[in-house]
């Protein structure tokens, strides 16, 4: 009689669980807009969702901790003048999120560790360069302040955020909608699906298609799904894919191999609820403590609940092979040098002692202002009829340098603002 033989992995007994009750976060108004993005991103400091908001578009920004009911006056990112679509975090700076909108900009925002007293109306910066909306976000994984937006008009730019400027604009490349877009690990390709059934790899700095002909999969998988989209996560550090379909109540994942068969079924959690939207947190940002490989932020129709991926093990001590170093907050290179060609691979930290994320960083933008390029000076001359656009010219420049100032004076203040909010915050907190 023969035995059937059990694939070994430390991964096949992985189960998932709802976090408690008191854990989740209640009360939130989860946007309605049919839309198939997550509606919701995570890091180690910050739970962002997109919501309802009259006369525009919002998300809320709540600190993890802030757990249970959220209070309806809670402050809101609100800035956008149609709905938001899509949000995602910094992946090296976690008080930085990036939104994109059906009004056709991207606003990138800078989130204050403590809470704010109302509504967060000013973006750092506001991107605009796509001539429909825009619904799909994501940040370069290893370049500092390099964004990656796709819109409604087939078209992909990539931008520098420290400059406000537009690095690359692939704009013949789709011949209709662009449904995803995702980098590889080092930034060097991106795969993009579109309406037109093509999965394509890009090389942006090229300009080319690399590769478009997948007509053998290496694997297929069918799932009994509803008609929903499904939102894939990967997770390189174990090699396993997640899929949560939208409007299903399911998360099925799978394990990754290099040998055939390739693609092995785990498990599937699954729970009463459709979901509207997911969120995954980095690995920077789980309980190693407990082995928790994975963490999901589920979004129904009036609240976000965690879902705790975990590997049972019974020892207390650091598991290693769970744990590779993993990537950090810390690029690996500028945004020119990514643009010159140059690649490499994440910066990687050790979750050995946990991760604590670091205070608050201020991310600056310098805008690159044709106007301040000076024509070049030749010999003088007598004032004249002639000379009257270098009039123009020179009070042109003073106007300028006006605003100029008057907008630092502006900044200052509102900075001097923030740190009142902030000593006023500590002391409503001592004497509570």
């Amino acid at each position: 009689m023969s035995r059937r033989v059990v694939r070994q992995s430390k991964f096949r007994h992985v189960f998932g669980q709802a976090a408690k009750a008191d854990q989740a976060y209640e009360d939130i108004r989860v946007s309605k807009v049919t839309w198939d993005s997550s509606f919701c991103a995570v890091n180690p400091k910050f739970l962002a969702i997109i919501v309802e908001a009259g006369g525009g578009g919002a998300f809320i920004v709540l600190p993890l901790a802030k757990t249970g009911r959220v209070d309806k006056n809670y402050p809101l990112v609100t800035g956008h003048t149609a709905p938001v679509l899509d949000i995602d975090w910094c992946p090296h700076n976690d008080n930085v999120i990036a939104s994109a909108s059906d009004d056709t900009t991207i606003m990138v925002w800078q989130i204050p560790d403590y809470t704010p007293m109302r509504n967060i109306t000013e973006p750092i910066i506001t991107l605009e360069g796509h001539s429909k909306r825009v619904g799909i976000l994501s940040w370069h994984p290893t370049a500092r302040n390099v964004l990656l937006s796709a819109g409604g008009d087939n078209v992909i730019i990539i931008w520098n955020v420290g400059t406000g400027e537009v690095l690359l604009s692939l704009d013949d490349m789709h011949p209709d909608v662009i449904h995803s877009v995702c980098w590889n690990s080092n930034g060097s390709l991106l795969a993009t699906t579109c309406k037109d059934k093509t999965l394509r790899v890009i090389d942006p700095r090229k300009g080319q298609v690399v590769a478009n002909n997948f007509e053998e999969p290496v694997a297929l998988q069918e799932m009994d799904t509803s008609n929903g989209v499904l939102l894939p996560f990967y997770d390189p550090d174990s090699s396993i894919v997640y899929l949560c379909g939208k409007g299903d109540s399911s998360i099925r994942y799978f394990e990754i191999t290099d040998e055939p068969p390739f693609v092995h079924y785990l498990n599937t959690f699954s729970s009463k609820e459709p979901q509207r939207g997911m969120g995954f947190m980095p690995k920077r940002g789980l309980d190693v403590s407990k082995c928790e490989i994975a963490r999901f932020y589920k979004l129904h129709e009036r609240k976000c609940e965690p879902i705790i991926m975990t590997v049972p093990r019974k020892s207390d001590l650091f598991q290693d092979d769970l744990y590779p170093d993993t990537p950090g907050p810390e690029p690996a290179l500028e945004a020119d040098e990514w643009l010159s060609g140059q690649d490499a691979e994440p910066v990687l930290i050790s979750l050995r002692d946990g991760y604590v994320p670091p205070k608050h960083r201020e991310l600056r933008v310098t805008k690159r202002n044709i106007l301040d390029v000076r024509p070049p000076s030749g010999p003088r001359r007598s004032q004249s009829a002639s000379d009257a656009p270098l009039s123009q010219q020179h009070t042109l420049e003073t106007l300028l340098e006006e605003i100029k100032a008057l907008r630092e004076r502006v900044q200052a203040q509102e900075q001097r603002i923030t740190a009142l909010e902030n000593m006023l915050c500590e002391l409503v907190d001592g004497t509570d």
